[in-house]
């Protein structure tokens, strides 16, 4: 009997766990399928659409703006502007809108049968002249302009030229002129330029009513040529603040800028170097003591360094040539000049940059090029390869003052040249 219970109570636990696993199997079966609505239908409605409500009304005037181009008319820019007649003439009559240059952009607010109702532009002199419709007449006045500064930092790489380079960065040329200035006593923008070289810059724009207007000073500025890095910053010291003077200095002080400069011209291709050359005219080996440097007739010549001009005048196979005497025993010639500068004549002063006069072929010169001789003591020098000393630091009294100036400065190029490291990798 014992073992009848035990059968029975086994039977009873089998039938227990086949009921669980049919419970089981229940739980995971597939739910109903979700019933989707149908599809709705899109019928068209024609509507009726109120033209004469939906026209807008015709403005009681427009603005246009016009950049008078060379070869313009005031006549021809005040027609495009849609001024009428009668304005036009009393308009071309006013001395400020007769003294307009080319390049200078003018706007106008007209009514749509050529009425004039405002008109105005930005002088010379960064004041902002309108001319306004008083009663019948026109009334003009002048006010300082509101030009608002800000910085803008840039970066380029070398391909061909500098110029090349700053235009496809969208650099103005006003800005690579001064990065030339700047770095020209280390580097012959004429032959050590290479194919990768890097530029940033850190500079002033001047805008008016959010537009931009023109560059301003460069602030500071990295060259990355040959493996070196050359650094700029902008500093004037508390005596050249007063005279509105500064200059350029590398991070620790030193003057970038050279007592002479390595080329007086800007750009430039040379032509003739120093040493030994066939003459073009005589036919016979002989040496050339100085450098030829090819450029257009009335290109600018820089002095090369602060001077005393020694003779300006005609002198045998130079043709049109200036001599300036530097500090000691140092000369600068320059010859076959189309013309002299203004104001240079024996004895007067000419500080580095200034304008000795423009390029030419007078006396024996087979093309317009500049013949440029550099001698110490009577004696020729290679001005391409010869180290031209710096000059005057940043005065040790002053160190602390511009190092805090830079530090800033140094910190945004820092800023470039990781966004551009970051970009070529």
């Amino acid at each position: 009997m014992i073992r009848n219970l035990s059968l029975l109570r086994a039977g009873v636990l089998a039938a227990l766990a086949l009921c669980g696993v049919v419970a089981g199997l229940a739980t995971i079966s597939e739910a109903p399928q979700a019933q989707l609505p149908p599809p709705r239908t899109m019928l068209p409605e024609a509507l009726a659409i109120a033209l004469e409500r939906a026209k807008l009304p015709a403005p009681e005037s427009f603005i246009r703006e016009e950049r008078l181009q060379r070869g313009d008319t005031i006549a021809t820019l005040l027609a495009r502007l849609g001024i009428g007649e009668p304005d036009a003439r009393a308009l071309a009559r006013l001395p400020r809108v007769r003294q307009l240059r080319p390049g200078t952009t003018v706007s106008a607010e007209v009514r749509p049968d050529g009425t004039l109702v405002l008109l105005w532009f930005l002088s010379p002199r960064d004041l902002l002249v309108r001319i306004e419709r008083l009663g019948p007449g026109l009334a003009a006045s002048e006010s300082p302009a509101p030009i608002a500064t800000h910085q803008e930092m840039k970066s380029a790489e070398i391909r061909s030229s500098l110029f090349a380079a700053t235009d496809a960065a969208g650099i103005p040329d006003a800005v690579a002129m001064q990065l030339a200035d700047i770095f020209g006593g280390d580097v012959d923008f004429h032959r050590d330029l290479r194919r990768g070289d890097r530029l940033a810059v850190l500079y002033q724009m001047h805008t008016l009513q959010g537009r931009a207007l023109r560059a301003g000073r460069v602030l500071a500025a990295e060259f990355l040529t040959q493996g070196r890095s050359l650094r700029a910053v902008w500093f004037a010291a508390a005596d050249q603040e007063a005279h509105r003077g500064g200059g350029y200095y590398a991070p620790d002080g030193k003057n970038l800028r050279k007592a002479f400069l390595r080329s007086p011209l800007e750009f430039s291709r040379v032509s003739s170097g120093f040493g030994m050359r066939k003459h073009p005219f005589l036919q016979t080996w002989r040496a050339h003591q100085g450098v030829d440097y090819a450029a257009p007739t009335g290109t600018r010549v820089r002095a090369a360094g602060d001077g005393v001009v020694e003779f300006a005048g005609r002198q045998g196979g130079y043709g049109n040539v200036v001599i300036l005497r530097h500090g000691g025993n140092t000369t600068t010639l320059y010859a076959h000049l189309s013309g002299l500068a203004a104001g240079v004549r024996k004895g007067a002063r000419l500080a580095q940059g200034e304008t000795v006069g423009f390029v030419g072929q007078t006396g024996w010169a087979t093309g317009p090029h500049l013949h440029y001789e550099f001698r110490v003591g009577g004696t020729a020098r290679d001005p391409l390869r010869m180290a031209l000393p710096a000059a005057q630091p940043v005065p040790s009294a002053e160190l602390p003052y511009f190092r805090a100036l830079g530090a800033p400065l140094l910190a945004q190029l820092d800023l470039l040249s990781g966004t551009r490291i970051a970009l070529f990798e």
